[in-house]
Parts: structure tokens; C-alpha cells; sequence
């Protein structure tokens, strides 16, 4: 395994990044954001002391956090880790997983999701003090009712930016500064996935110059899980090889690309084709 990590850096570091022109922060070829999701127990447990020890932060998505958790949750706030929005609820769409029927998506208008959305918001500034805060997208689904309700949350501005769980190789190589913030890729892993593959993800970001988005669930334990040994083998190798990655919180690598794209949650590319339109989503930022 230490072999196999060690080839894969070498061959990184012979091979340019794509000339899109996004400068990542130190010169850093690629950016990695870390994401869980869900407010496991594991998290605290085993996610936060592997990235509290190699001197790294992660993006912690709640939803149906649980009271016993409540002060850890503060303190891995406190300590620079950033909490953001997952609805209280979780609504997904019917058999996606065990869920009572009034948890199911169908049962949910558009209105009843950014309800929940502007709930969980006063829990999130409960526990880090801010007023702000990003979302994620619950099992990536928006319809509610048979209506898409990532708009009308757009339009809302009840968070700063929407992260899914649907990105593809072509997004590692695309230009951040084209991303809709309100639509950010990510990509879930869970075991049998190991530190080789969640090494491969970032080496095909460093070859893209572009952003990496990991979506975690359970970390040594809880649902959709990865084996918390290869958890920390690769945060400790991301660690170790920060002249490549930036590795960032959600937030920060939402801050830098809009104040790429100067400071707007409109694609560059979309931005020109919004000069004189009244497109539904030019309107939302005027």
C-alpha cells in the first residue's frame, strides 16, 4: 500500500496541471475538500481526531443531530471545523432507504424544504456562532413534490452555496470559476473503497487543476461507511503533500472561487449569456 501511494505522488508531480487558469492558493495544483455528511457518531469519533491530528479541516453537513453530541459538535467548531446545513430531517425520496413516510420527499413541497433549511440554520449558528452556512443536498434529490426546490432555495439566499453527491472525471477537469455554487459536485465514497482510491480521486483533480469534493458518511463505523484505517492514511498522505492540495473546508474553496469569479454565484461562462437576459437564473441575482 505505502509503495502504491508513493508511485502515485511521483507520477503527479511529473504531470501538468490543465491550463484553465484557476490559481489555487500557495501554488497548490488541485483543491481537496473534505465533506461528511449526516452528523454520525463516527465522525466525531474517528473523521475528526484523523484531520484534528494532521492539521486539517473538514465540512460536517448535519441533519438529526443528536443531543449527546451536541457539545462535541460545538467544539469541533471552535476548533476551526465548519458546520453546515443538511436539512433537520434528511427528506429523501421514497426507497432510497428505511424511512417513515412523512421523512419521504414526495410528502414535502418546496416551501416545507427551505422550512427545515431556515430551522436547521438556528440550530448550525446554536452550535459555531455564525450566521452563514452552506448546504448539501440530502441522497443528492430535490425534487419535493414532484418540484425541484434548489431554486426557489437559491432564490431564498438561506445558504451560500448547495454541494450534491454527482460529480463526475469531466468536473475535475473544468474550470472552478464555471461551477454554479448553488450546484457544486461532489463524489461519495464508502467501503470497499481504500486510501488507493481515494488517493486516484485527488491525483485526477491535480491533473485537472481543479476541485475534488469527497463526500463522506460513516467513518469507522455508522451507514455508508469507510474503514476509518484508510481514512486516516489518506488524510495524513494529503497532509504530507500540501504543496500540491489545498486542502479546504466547503467554505473556503467557496470563498476563493467566487472571489475568482468576482464574487458572484453566477458561472463566468453563465454571466455572459445573462447580459440583457431575464433567464430565471439571471433574475436571482440582480
Amino acid at each position: 500500500m505505502r509503495w502504491h501511494l508513493a508511485a502515485m505522488t511521483a507520477l503527479i508531480a511529473q504531470q501538468p496541471a490543465a491550463g484553465h487558469g484557476m490559481d489555487w492558493p500557495n501554488g497548490a495544483r488541485a483543491a481537496i475538500v473534505l465533506t461528511y455528511d449526516d452528523a454520525a457518531p463516527s465522525q466525531l469519533d474517528h473523521a475528526i481526531p484523523a484531520l484534528d491530528s494532521a492539521g486539517i479541516k473538514g465540512t460536517f453537513f448535519l441533519s438529526n443531530v443528536r443531543q449527546a453530541d451536541v457539545e462535541r459538535w460545538k467544539a469541533a467548531a471552535a476548533s476551526g471545523h465548519e458546520l453546515a446545513n443538511h436539512t433537520l430531517n434528511h427528506p429523501c425520496l421514497a426507497g432510497t432507504f428505511a424511512m417513515p413516510a412523512r421523512q419521504q420527499l414526495e410528502q414535502y413541497t418546496p416551501e416545507e424544504v427551505l422550512q427545515e433549511v431556515g430551522q436547521q440554520n438556528v440550530l448550525l449558528t446554536a452550535l459555531d456562532g455564525r450566521r452563514e452556512h452552506g448546504f448539501a443536498v440530502p441522497c443528492g434529490q430535490t425534487l419535493a413534490g414532484g418540484e425541484d426546490y434548489l431554486e426557489p432555495l437559491r432564490q431564498s439566499k438561506l445558504v451560500t452555496y448547495s454541494r450534491s453527491i454527482d460529480q463526475t472525471d469531466d468536473d475535475l477537469q473544468r474550470d472552478p470559476s464555471s461551477l454554479d455554487l448553488m450546484r457544486l459536485p461532489g463524489r461519495a465514497f464508502s467501503s470497499p473503497a481504500g486510501a488507493a482510491q481515494l488517493v486516484d480521486f485527488a491525483d485526477r483533480a491535480a491533473k485537472g487543476g481543479g476541485l475534488a469534493v469527497y463526500v463522506f458518511h460513516g467513518v469507522g463505523g455508522d451507514h455508508l461507511s469507510v474503514a476509518a484505517g484508510d481514512h486516516r492514511r489518506f488524510v495524513d498522505w494529503l497532509a504530507a503533500h500540501r504543496e500540491t492540495y489545498w486542502v479546504a473546508t466547503m467554505r473556503d474553496a467557496v470563498e476563493w472561487i467566487a472571489g475568482k469569479n468576482n464574487g458572484s454565484a453566477v458561472p463566468r461562462n453563465e454571466k455572459q449569456d445573462c447580459a440583457g437576459a431575464e433567464s430565471k437564473g439571471c433574475k436571482q441575482e440582480k
